[in-house]
């Protein structure tokens, strides 16, 4: 049985409440678990310390027999340090898209034509 370490979404509408349970992979988000192993409450400001709650002991058991977190939970056992995640890197991603590098270029184009029709009409007269 292949085991992922997720989050399970409850509270209210628009007042999310996520248990970080350890789920078959083939379970719904918020259906059946095997094992409740923390709690993270958004709507706490980032340095309350009941944000998240880890039970740092069956995570690492669970870890240890193969359970697979998450990609939002493995930022949380990094926080906590019982996991390491790979930094990224994505250079390309503060570049804009290629449209957006079009119309920039076609301003720049256009400012540099208004500005050379300046200069030469200020040189004529």
């Amino acid at each position: 049985m292949s085991t992922r370490i997720r989050l399970a979404r409850g509270g209210s509408k628009k007042r999310p409440y996520y248990r970080i349970v350890v789920a078959d992979v083939r379970a719904p988000r918020d259906g059946r678990f095997i094992e409740k192993v923390g709690s993270y409450n958004p709507m706490l400001a980032k340095d309350h310390p009941e944000r998240v709650t880890l039970v740092e002991e069956r995570i690492r058991h669970w870890l240890g027999l193969g359970a697979q977190p998450t990609d939002r939970v493995l930022r949380f056992l990094d926080q906590a340090g019982i996991a390491s995640r790979p930094v990224r890197s994505n250079p390309k991603k503060a570049e804009p898209g290629k449209k957006a590098q079009e119309r920039a270029e076609a301003r720049r184009q256009a400012e540099a034509d208004k500005a050379e029709a300046a200069a030469t009409a200020e040189a004529e007269a």
